[in-house]
């Protein structure tokens, strides 16, 4: 308990002086709220929001709250890599490529094992990686106009690190139909296939994430953090060796010319010219 008190405190200091710039955090009682912030980029992921993530993450394990709820600040929930990160990409060595795979696989895996329960609040889009985020969640809420797609092929990349984790949440046809097609779903589509847990309107979205919080706050604080760790363990050795395959494919695919293309187009709003290599 000393050891977590002054890692807590240690955490929290570092917190005041350099702050969230991606996020905010708030926690009430037992409960930590943590709300992507980026709002004119429709809360895109960044080296910096992964960062602010994985501090969040640490804050929130060490608080007194037992559950987090992860939900986004104005109309998306997180529409994916932001574009100037994107674009960056396509001229990275092979090194930084790994480097950058092994970044987001670590907040993929961190939030996915956090040792208490997250609940989704999926207030809008949530897009490739912005997808990935919200299925690593134990329990996704989401409102009738989110929408839900891993749309990596559809620039030439592949998504590698978010399959690990989807292929345990929904059946092999349905994770075949999202990562080949690279198509987006409504949130009653994701509710059917299992992706999400219950649809909510907008309006009643945070006061229902609150109420599946406390649903988790009547149940023995020892019950719970077990049953999570043993959910966890099942698969963690399979889980860790296909997060490298993953890792070495994520990096792959961003020196081939379909993936420089595919961004470039995106980019540049017209249709990619593929030459499948």
């Amino acid at each position: 308990m000393r050891t977590n008190r002054k890692l807590r405190n240690r955490i929290d200091r570092s917190i005041d002086k350099m702050g969230y710039r991606t996020l905010t955090f708030q926690c009430d009682d037992e409960i930590v709220t943590i709300a992507l912030s980026v709002p004119e980029k429709r809360n895109a992921i960044s080296a910096q929001m992964i960062a602010d993530l994985l501090a969040a993450l640490d804050q929130a394990e060490v608080s007194p709250a037992r559950v987090v709820i992860l939900t986004g600040a104005g109309k998306a929930f997180c529409a994916g890599m932001d574009l100037d990160e994107l674009q960056h990409m396509a001229r990275q060595t092979q090194q930084k490529n790994l480097e950058d795979a092994r970044r987001m696989t670590k907040l993929l895996y961190r939030l996915y094992s956090f040792p208490k329960p997250v609940v989704a609040a999926v207030n809008g889009a949530a897009i490739a990686g912005g997808c990935g985020l919200a299925a690593v969640a134990d329990l996704i809420l989401a409102v009738p106009e989110a929408r839900f797609g891993y749309t990596e092929v559809r620039i030439g990349f592949t998504p590698a690190l978010v399959s690990v984790f989807l292929r345990r949440r929904i059946s092999d046809t349905h994770v075949r139909d999202l990562l080949l097609t690279g198509r987006i779903i409504d949130a009653a589509e994701a509710h059917r296939i299992g992706l999400v847990t219950e649809v909510v309107p907008m309006e009643g979205l945070m006061e229902r994430a609150r109420e599946v919080a406390a649903l988790l706050l009547a149940a023995s604080p020892t019950a719970v953090a077990q049953t999570k760790k043993l959910l966890i363990s099942f698969d963690r050795a399979a889980i860790r060796a296909e997060l490298e395959v993953a890792i070495e494919t994520n990096a792959d695919i961003r020196s081939t010319p379909d993936f420089r293309e595919g961004v470039s187009a995106f980019l540049e709003k017209r249709p990619p010219k593929w030459s499948g290599h």
